[in-house]
């Protein structure tokens, strides 16, 4: 179990782009669960939508791959960042609204090196409401 500020020691995001509370399973180089609890202060929600208040899709997403960040950095892999390189399959199936709590299920499907190729689904209680698979590079921040 990880809380917020263990999450921030692993990934470099932070609010408002800190898209994860917490990481409540993690099997390093297999699986990982995080969770998102999602609230009407949202800077997102000020303009998607007014008077009708949905997470952005892309966020959903970049959500599973902060908790596929930390289950990289569990592994044990050498870099401090955690770059997109491709998203495949993205679906979105249900909207996620304020008061719903984000379930991200996050498993490896293979690993080469530093390049991770992930499947990412997200619930609302029992209910899926987005699913991805994406690929990552685990790299070193430019300096």
């Amino acid at each position: 179990m990880m809380n917020n500020l263990d999450i921030q020691n692993l990934i470099p995001h932070r609010y408002p782009f800190l898209m994860i509370d917490r990481i409540i399973e993690i099997e390093p180089y297999k699986k990982a669960v995080g969770v998102k609890n999602v609230t009407i202060n949202e800077p997102f929600f000020q303009g998607h939508f007014p008077g009708l208040p949905i997470m952005p899709g892309v966020l959903i997403v970049e959500a599973m791959a902060q908790v596929a960040g930390v289950l990289a950095f569990k592994s044990g892999v050498d870099g401090d960042t955690v770059y997109f390189m491709s998203i495949e399959k993205a679906k979105f199936r249900k909207p996620v609204v304020p008061g719903d709590r984000l379930r991200l299920e996050i498993k490896t499907l293979k690993r080469r090196n530093n390049v991770w190729k992930f499947h990412g689904e997200a619930f609302v209680d029992s209910t899926l409401v987005a699913e991805a698979e994406f690929t990552a590079m685990v790299s070193w921040k430019e300096s």
